[in-house]
């Protein structure tokens, strides 16, 4: 799969058109990004429940929503602030992601060491979440809405610590949490983008 995306890996392409159907374009083409990747992370978080086993997967359980570092669920009225506030969250959300992802993988690297294609779906997912984080960048600085300053260095390395440390059932648990929060935002942001294409009520 890490092939396929290789060429949805720099959305922004040159452009000698106008200022407006070039940041059409660029929308267009961050949202079809953030489409694409709210299919893998959907993949994603199917493949990383059948590696865990009991009581993953099994009908009704429903693991604690434990706070992750750097991270969080998207608030109950982000779909109701401006286009450009929800992209500044879009774009923070996914900027926490990579390093968090790298961490359920190295985690599953030990306890899961043959699911090397659940481990191939953890490294791709950084990478590209990465990729659309600029984008999305790249799309409020075309709407003159850049996102807030620097942002802190991400807490990952003292999340692999703790989670390391308080054993096999909390790592998964952890694994479960950020695979699907990587869910919720890219299709959280498919959504916000959706507003501003051809056709959407931004």
């Amino acid at each position: 799969m890490s092939r396929r995306e290789g060429s949805l890996e720099d959305p922004q392409a040159d452009s000698s058109a106008s200022p407006l159907p070039h940041l059409e374009a660029k929308i267009q083409q961050t949202h079809s990004l953030a489409r694409l990747l709210t299919k893998y992370a959907e993949q994603l978080l199917q493949e990383y429940v059948q590696h865990q086993g009991d009581p993953f997967g099994l009908p009704g359980f429903s693991p604690p929503r434990l706070p992750v570092a750097d991270l969080s669920d998207p608030a109950p009225g982000h779909a109701g602030l401006p286009v450009p506030e929800r992209l500044r969250l879009d774009a923070a959300a996914l900027a926490a992601l990579p390093p968090l992802l790298d961490v359920v993988r190295r985690l599953q690297g030990e306890l899961n060491p043959r699911a090397l294609r659940l481990l191939r779906r953890l490294e791709d997912a950084a990478r590209q979440v990465r990729a659309l984080g600029a984008a999305v960048e790249a799309v409020l600085a075309a709407l003159g809405a850049e996102s807030r300053g620097p942002r802190p260095e991400p807490a990952a390395a003292a999340v692999a610590a703790s989670t390391a440390s308080a054993g096999v059932f909390p790592a998964k648990v952890l694994g479960f949490r950020v695979c699907g929060l990587y869910l919720e935002w890219v299709s959280r942001t498919e959504a916000d983008l959706g507003q501003l294409a051809p056709g959407g009520q931004a």
